[in-house]
Order: C-alpha cells, then structure tokens, then sequence
C-alpha cells in the first residue's frame, strides 16, 4: 500500500532513519579472527598498565595538600583524568565494537563516540595548556604566581572540558550524515566534513604543543648564550642537550601517536576512497592513541621529583598503617 503524501515527508524529514537504512555496521567490520585476538591481547594488556600509571598521578595529586594547590599539578591531574577515562572508554567501546556484532543504534553508537571524543581531546588540550604553564614557569617566573593562580587554573579545566564536551557530542546534537556517501568510511553516521572539522582541531593543538616547547627550547639557548664565557661550558651543554632530549622525545611521542590517525582521517575527507586495507590499518593506528595516555604520566607527570615525593610519603604511610593494623590483629588474637 502507498504511504500517504504526510508519511512521505516525515520519512524525508528524519535523516537518522535514512542513515540507519543507508549506512551499514557491518561494512565497518573489517578485522579477521587474526587481528581481532592481536587488537584483544593489545588491549587487554597494555591497558592495567596505563590505569596505574594515571591513578597513581591521580592519587598522589588528590592526597598531597601543597600539590592541590599548584596550578601546574592541577593540569596534571586533569591530564592523568582524561587519559584514564580515555583507557576504560576506548578500550571497552572498541573492543566491543570490533569484537562483537554489530548492533548498536545510530543514537547510542555515536553517544559512545562521543565518550571517547571528549577523553582524547580533552587529554591534547591538557598538553597544551601543560605546554603553555611550562613556558611561563621558565620564562615569566616573576609574574607566574600573579597570571597563573590555582582559581584561573581550575577555570581553564572546567573550560577545556565543556569545550571537549561540546564539540565531542555535535555528532549527537545533529552534525550527521544523512547519506552514505555523506557518511565517514572510518566512522558509521559521522559526517566527513565533522571528521575533519575535529581532525583539524587536534592537529591545531598538536602544532600549538610542539611551537611552545620549540619557543621553550629557543630561548633556553638563546639565554645560555647571552652569558657570560665564565658561566658558559659543561653546564651551559647540559641544559641544551636535557632540553633537546626532553623536546624530541615530546616531538617523537606526538607524531607518533596521533599523525597516523589524523593522516586516515585526512584521506577519508579529501578523498572518501578508504578500502578494506585502510580500516584495517586504522584500528590498529588507533591503539596508538591509547598507548599515548599511557605515555602522558610517564613523560610529563611521574619525572616530577615532587610528585615522586609525594607518592613515597603516601607509600611509607600506607606501610606503617598496615604495620599497625597488622599488630593490633596479632595482639587481639594472643
């Protein structure tokens, strides 16, 4: 029976259903056994090890009372937040997405997209504004405590999250595609022109990072340089190479973890001609942006000498009160 004109132009006036019709879950579904038991094992064993790491910069931040009150440990914490609710959401939405049948609707597949979106941007913006904290600490040390206060720090967090969360649900809120061949060839129901709205951005403050530690590493030389030549020397070589070291394992880490995803996500937009090869290739990028946040405490957190101290003091404490707990027992049982 022919629908009535009315049912003709609700059915044209709700995209979603036609994304439903036109875009297939099992398209996307690329992995054979093979890959499917190595993205498993990958992720099943890499990701206890990036939650230690981030819980304990979590943990050391929350039960110090001098760190909570440092502008610059509060970015870490909020780094170490996000790179913790990026392995437990990615890793479980991944997992199940690739692992499992397809089945999922558009509404609930792009509200889980979306969990990841807002945990992985929120972490690169985090390393921005690390990156930003850092040169002022270096170069402003005077004016330091008077522009970066620990109210101005919490509202740039707050800020950086609503902001994640905004741009991370625009898929949600109606920035889909409507067709097929509107439709990301890496994402079910995303839109390409989002894909590389978001693809930009990151690669935005991607560049920012890498400028500002670049200005950090120039004036540091520049400084040494203007010294005098009694003050020069081995010293002087120290702070260059520690700097350089420093800069290009940050440079190395960056490019590593996020240019191979943001080169496939290029593609698809300039493109659109992603074969089968492609997707396969990208699931297994994309765990390179899970292995960046278990990377993030490592290179930007846990060398702070004053975090070190802190989780060593809650260690030692935590000893004595199952040293005392321990004996209480032993002398209740006698």
């Amino acid at each position: 029976m022919c629908n009535s004109p009315l049912e003709q132009i609700h059915k044209l006036e709700n995209p979603l259903e036609m994304t439903n019709r036109s875009c297939n879950l099992s398209d996307y579904m690329v992995l054979n056994e093979a890959e499917k038991v190595a993205i498993g094992t990958i992720c099943i064993l890499s990701a206890p090890f990036i939650l230690l790491a981030n819980i304990l910069v979590l943990v050391g931040i929350v039960c110090s009372s001098n760190l909570r009150q440092h502008p610059s440990y509060l970015f870490m914490g909020n780094l170490a937040l996000a790179d913790t609710i990026a392995c437990c959401v990615f890793t479980t939405i991944f997992l199940s997405f690739h692992l499992r049948s397809p089945d999922t609707s558009s509404y609930r597949y792009l509200f889980q997209l979306g969990g990841v979106t807002v945990a992985f941007t929120t972490s690169v913006g985090s390393l921005l504004l690390m990156a930003v904290d850092r040169y002022h600490i270096i170069y402003k040390p005077f004016n330091y405590k008077v522009q970066v206060k620990r109210r101005k720090a919490l509202v740039g967090t707050l800020a950086l999250w609503v902001v994640s969360i905004f741009v991370a649900f625009l898929p949600l809120m109606g920035w889909k595609c409507v067709t097929c061949q509107s439709c990301s060839k890496l994402f079910p129901y995303v839109d390409r022109y989002y894909l590389a709205f978001w693809a930009v951005l990151v690669l935005a403050v991607l560049v920012l990072i890498l400028a500002a530690y670049g200005v950090i590493v120039w004036k540091a030389h520049k400084h040494d340089a203007n010294m005098d030549m009694e003050h020069q020397g081995k010293a002087r070589m120290r702070v260059d190479i520690h700097l350089a070291k420093t800069f290009s394992f940050i440079v190395l880490t960056l490019l590593v973890c996020w240019l191979p995803v943001l080169s496939f996500m290029m593609l698809d937009v300039v493109s659109g001609r992603i074969s089968k090869l492609h997707r396969r290739a990208f699931a297994f990028c994309s765990l390179l942006c899970l292995v960046n946040s278990g990377i993030n405490p490592l290179l930007y957190t846990l060398r702070c000498r004053e975090l070190r101290i802190a989780l060593a003091s809650l260690w030692d404490g935590l000893r004595r009160w199952s040293s005392l707990c321990w004996s209480n027992t032993s002398s209740d049982r006698n």
